[in-house]
């Protein structure tokens, strides 16, 4: 068989494949004109399911689920194609209007703002970079940053998100939820671990490691070196450099920044002991109303899919990709007392002021069991 006519014969067969989606396009857009005008949502599944088993009724049986496959694919470009012109409602999409309506807002140099830990905890060294001028307050725990902004004690508060090596920071993620909080700034800091001890304290003196859970785990194969040595968690790495200084102790050493060892006074037995030179973390900015700021151009959400919805999470991914969003985060983790049902989480880049991405928050608010807008905003470096 001549390879060359065979090709040839597909790329006929290609060519009025495009002339018909052409057509077909030209008449979702009448449709989506149609629904815009009646009030009808752009995703009508019951409609799906009738061309499915319609157009794969004409082909062979060993095409049926190919063609399938092809018509998922013309369905959602199609969704994607009526979603640029729909109006969409929802609640947040109401809120996310009304704060687009006040303009991109000039962010402040000065604030009062929320941190967890004591001072020299690496929240503090992302919010001295945030701020010129930052009033910080430090709460015991993330829950204490949350009541501090939400009472109105602080505008701010700073808290860290996720970890190149350790992951997300599962518990922000939570309270974000429940206190119904919004990110409105991002930055990225490079996070360097040193061994810190008392003064006149030797490698051999060392019976116990104090630092945050994950500063541990960033150090995990450092800390594999001292077997017969204990490892507690505590609940910041500032924390730890202040216990360790105020306890005077020479059993006991710290894992904690350069910054905390300067401040409470200790000193560096061994430097750079995380596991990865590329180790950072990201720390959000939240406040308690939905802000935009100059340069936002990122957003996070959280949402669940159809529990036994074969091919849902690809559905899903489809949305983004037809419309030309660049996901830059995806992970998913179980919802507790839930069986089998998962939290994804997203980041991705584009604009909040497009008509398409508004939409298409409108339609997961709207088409899912939970969904969390967690704001729009810009991440510094």
């Amino acid at each position: 068989m001549d390879l060359d006519k065979i090709r040839q014969g597909i790329d006929a067969i290609d060519d009025k494949i495009a002339e018909l989606y052409e057509e077909r396009m030209k008449l979702v857009g009448q449709v989506s004109e149609a629904k815009k005008q009646s009030g009808k949502a752009v995703n009508d599944p019951d409609r799906e399911k009738k061309i499915l088993l319609r157009v794969t009724d004409k082909v062979s049986e060993g095409n049926q689920v190919y063609l399938k496959r092809v018509f998922e694919s013309i369905f959602e470009t199609s969704k994607a194609y009526q979603t640029m012109n729909a109006e969409y409602h929802s609640a947040i999409g109401e809120k996310i209007k009304e704060a687009i309506l006040k303009g991109d807002l000039e962010f402040s140099p000065k604030a009062k703002v929320a941190c967890q830990g004591v001072s020299g905890a690496y929240s503090g060294i992302a919010t001295d970079r945030l701020f010129e001028l930052a009033d910080i307050t430090y709460f015991k725990n993330f829950d204490g940053v949350f009541q501090a902004v939400e009472k109105g004690f602080c505008k701010y508060g700073v808290l860290p998100i996720e970890n190149s090596s350790a992951g997300s920071v599962n518990q922000v993620y939570d309270l974000m939820k429940e206190h119904k909080f919004y990110i409105v700034k991002s930055i990225r800091i490079s996070v360097t671990h040193n061994l810190v001890v008392n003064k006149d304290t030797k490698m051999s003196d060392i019976k116990e490691i104090i630092s945050h859970e994950q500063a541990l785990t960033q150090c995990k194969k450092y800390l594999e070196q001292f077997p017969g040595v204990k490892i507690t968690a505590v609940a910041n790495t500032a924390v730890a450099a202040k216990t360790l200084a105020e306890s005077g102790r020479k059993d006991i050493a710290a894992i904690s920044s350069r910054e905390c060892a300067d401040l409470y006074g200790l000193k560096l037995l061994e430097t750079n002991v995380q596991d990865s030179d590329n180790n950072y973390t990201r720390f959000i900015l939240i406040a308690k109303n939905m802000e935009f700021y100059k340069g936002a151009n990122k957003i996070s959400i959280m949402t669940t899919l159809p529990q036994n919805a074969p091919g849902s999470l690809n559905k899903l991914l489809s949305k983004f990709s037809n419309l030309g969003i660049n996901l830059t985060k995806l992970e998913s983790r179980p919802i507790v007392g839930s069986s089998f049902e998962f939290m994804f989480y997203f980041d991705f880049e584009c604009d909040i002021k497009k008509n398409s991405v508004q939409n298409l928050l409108i339609e997961l608010d709207n088409s899912t069991e939970q969904f969390t807008f967690l704001g729009a905003y810009e991440e510094t470096v």
